[in-house]
């Protein structure tokens, strides 16, 4: 166990230490910040104010401002959940590249040891800094206003993070572990920094495109991760908003701005509900880890 323990630090350390790598992994959650501030909180308040006509002088403003917020945390949490893994399992490229794979593997720890020291390290790497994010987040979104968040929320917010950083590892790792060099490594990020953003929904939301597109990014992990946040990160302002118009509208408000900005996935027809994408999103990384650990035997033994 204590090789295990001294390998995954090692490989901790190396993340932690690269201040770049860390910079990188943070780039989506940034350019999503900066659009946000230059377009989207217009773009996102004005399709709160046509769902809610005729309810503009019952409906709390600050309300519907911290709404809009919330749907903002949950979309940088999505892509810090996407690209702050990857960044921190190029470490694999990197010790592929320069040989140092086959001086750990002549080593006595055993490969399945170091395929999950990789991912082990990868996980807890993905979850402080999406956990540093929420974190900061929440402070910034309480100095705003009343958010309605009770302590079960914001625990259930942490899980979900955790979650998020476990999944996301255990399918880029499948990914990264078919890269023999650095540079076709950080292309692919370049590709998925720029998708990201599209496939969790952080930039338009996902229901603003066909039901092909729908089903398709919610095929993906993160996307059902970041539904799960805006669940639980915006139950108490949507609680809130719906305890001011007082059942005036049978609930149908609160039920379409959550249908606009896809707080449930939905793909090929089947509705997710956070139970189901809790186990969704658990099978997915069980699975991935299962592949992982049978591609590096194989990758190892081909070298």
């Amino acid at each position: 166990m204590k090789d295990f323990i001294g390998f995954t630090r090692r490989n901790l350390s190396i993340y932690f230490k690269d201040v770049l790598a860390i910079v990188f992994s943070l780039m989506t959650s940034t350019i999503v910040f900066v659009l946000y501030l230059l377009f989207l909180k217009g773009t996102f308040v004005n399709a709160l104010n046509d769902t809610m006509r005729g309810l503009e002088n019952i409906v709390s403003s600050g309300d519907i401002e911290m709404f809009v917020n919330g749907i903002l945390l949950s979309g940088i949490l999505g892509s810090a959940i996407i690209t702050v893994p990857y960044t921190c399992l190029q470490t694999i490229v990197k010790d592929k590249e320069a040989g140092v794979d086959a001086d750990i593997c002549s080593t006595p720890l055993k490969r399945w040891k170091i395929i999950l020291s990789y991912f082990t390290a990868s996980s807890i790497s993905a979850f402080i800094m999406t956990g540093i994010i929420l974190t900061v987040g929440l402070i910034i979104l309480n100095a705003m206003g009343d958010t309605h968040l009770g302590l079960a929320q914001i625990a259930a917010a942490y899980g979900i993070v955790l979650l998020g950083s476990v999944s996301s590892t255990a399918l880029f790792m499948v990914i990264v572990l078919l890269f023999k060099k650095t540079s076709s490594c950080t292309a692919f990020f370049g590709i998925l920094t720029a998708a990201s953003g599209f496939v969790i929904g952080a930039y338009i939301p996902l229901s603003q495109f066909s039901d092909g597109i729908q089903s398709f990014c919610n095929l993906f992990p993160a996307s059902h991760i970041t539904s799960m946040l805006k669940n639980v990160l915006l139950s108490g302002v949507a609680d809130s908003i719906n305890s001011d118009i007082n059942g005036l509208d049978g609930g149908e408000f609160i039920s379409s701005i959550k249908d606009v900005f896809s707080f449930n996935a939905s793909s090929f027809g089947f509705d997710f509900q956070t139970a189901t994408s809790v186990l969704y999103v658990a099978a997915i990384a069980l699975l991935c880890i299962a592949v992982m650990t049978v591609l590096y035997n194989k990758t190892y033994r081909r070298r």
